[in-house]
């Protein structure tokens, strides 16, 4: 009875934040109305790094891809081969000093588990409807383990479209939406 309250109270925040999208004009505006009602009932950091992820590796995907992208991060989290939190997994990559100031770490373009951590490009959620979304699926991942075990303990994947070397040294486990799953045997 508790999950299925917790369910609904979800659902309507959710409901909510997407019916305010309509009555404000600024995407900056937007953002924050679905952050402040959605966010509230979550452990924001952990979720948060989690939809940033689903939202920039999967938004276009259908949400079978994108509870497959989630999947993937919490197969991750608790294989001893990767780091123990999600915004670990999600921001694991080599580091260097900033030209601008060197006492602040940045990532090395392209050398980051996840493409869009370090590809020198503003990570900042600008498709409401999409950002929205993400969000539903990492809470659904995280707090209801909603389709947990969808890619059959892959660790890693790529879209359709690439073939990286990588993916020979791993065992395929198959394709859902427009990504290809991959885990070690």
């Amino acid at each position: 009875m508790r999950k299925i309250l917790k369910f609904t109270i979800v659902f309507i925040l959710f409901c909510y934040g997407l019916m305010a999208l309509k009555t404000h004009s600024s995407p900056d505006e937007r953002l924050i109305i679905i952050n402040e009602d959605f966010w509230s009932l979550v452990e924001f950091s952990e979720a948060h790094c989690l939809a940033l992820n689903i939202y920039h590796e999967s938004r276009s995907d259908n949400l079978a891809g994108q509870y497959a992208v989630a999947d993937v991060v919490m197969n991750r989290v608790e294989s001893v081969r990767y780091p123990d939190t999600v915004c670990d997994v999600i921001y694991q990559g080599r580091m260097k000093p900033s030209w601008k100031d060197p006492e602040k770490m940045i990532p090395v373009l392209n050398k980051c588990q996840f493409s869009w951590y370090c590809d020198g490009k503003d990570d900042t959620p600008h498709e409401t409807e999409a950002w929205a979304q993400a969000q539903y699926v990492a809470y659904s991942m995280l707090h209801d383990k909603l389709y947990r075990g969808i890619t059959e303990g892959a660790t890693h994947y790529h879209t359709t479209y690439v073939s990286p070397t990588w993916n020979k040294s791993f065992y395929s486990v198959g394709r859902i939406g427009s990504h290809v799953f991959f885990r070690a045997d």
